[in-house]
């Protein structure tokens, strides 16, 4: 027998992965006595093709499936992919802007039917890659999170979660796009550094300076440098101090990470509060 030089995996893989899914192993029966081991694939965005990240995910899922398969636990693992929305609808804006067109050319109608039809084309390309991983998947429960049935289940359980009170309405920072008029996920920003405005505001005996004054109205640390003399004497206090939307107990604490060369050397931090940034989204790219 001669053995080929380098292993062709398009000789045999292929070849190989219909004949698992014509056996049926991927789709399991339910057994008496056997408790059944179910998962649902992170689908992933039908936006274009799978990385390694995806390919790593595929990997560790495929071995926690087939390890309950050999148990001979009935293993379900259901594949799909997701509509990724506002991610979809600009990369399809992208690929307009290319011919010189915008979403308003065509209509809501025909955007629609254009971003189903970019969906369908990435949905193509992803179900043949986790394929190629050789993944174990039971392909005749493909989901796919913008259809009729999964739709329904989501605002489903959004109605039930609302009525539990887990779901409300609240005041806080988030990534907004202007030209989307929507909200963003932060793998929808873009982040670009510019130079802005330093304000200085009154904080009982302080004065504190920053470039973002619409984070300040919970603030009620005070950081100053251990070496700073002009502070030293308040340094392990706590204060009340009048403030945005009331009288704050505020505490004063040292901090080599305090810059008495910067501002006033005196600055306030939110405890408990994600730092907000400065970001705009990249949608800004598909403007025609």
């Amino acid at each position: 027998m001669i053995l080929e030089k380098a292993y062709q995996a398009k000789k045999y893989e292929d070849k190989i992965y219909r004949a698992w899914e014509k056996s049926g192993l991927f789709s399991p029966k339910i057994v008496k006595g056997k408790r059944p081991f179910t998962i649902m694939m992170p689908p992933p965005n039908a936006t274009g093709t799978l990385h390694l990240g995806h390919a790593v995910m595929l990997a560790l899922e495929d071995i926690m499936v087939r390890y309950h398969r050999m148990k001979g636990d009935p293993a379900l693992w259901v594949p799909g992919t997701d509509h990724a929305a506002i991610a979809t609808n600009a990369k399809v804006e992208k690929l307009l802007a290319e011919e010189g067109k915008t979403k308003f050319d065509l209509g809501r109608e025909a955007f629609v039917e254009r971003v189903k039809e970019f969906i369908a084309s990435s949905q193509d390309t992803i179900r043949k890659q986790i394929r190629k991983m050789g993944s174990s998947c039971d392909w005749s429960r493909e989901c796919y999170t913008f259809s009729p049935v999964l739709s329904a289940a989501v605002r489903e359980i959004f109605v039930r979660m609302y009525h539990d009170g887990l779901i409300y309405r609240g005041h806080r920072i988030v990534n907004w796009c202007p030209r989307c008029a929507s909200t963003l996920a932060d793998d929808e920003v873009e982040y670009k550094e510019e130079k802005t405005k330093f304000y200085y505001f009154k904080y009982g005996p302080f004065v504190i300076g920053t470039a973002r004054p619409e984070t300040k109205f919970a603030d009620k640390i005070i950081v100053v440098h251990p070496d700073d003399e002009r502070y030293k004497k308040y340094i392990g206090q706590s204060i009340v101090v009048p403030w945005i939307e009331g009288d704050v107990s505020a505490s004063i604490m040292a901090d080599k990470s305090a810059d008495p060369e910067f501002g006033t050397g005196a600055m306030t931090i939110t405890p408990g509060k994600k730092r907000a940034r400065v970001a705009r989204c990249n949608c800004k790219k598909t403007r025609g």
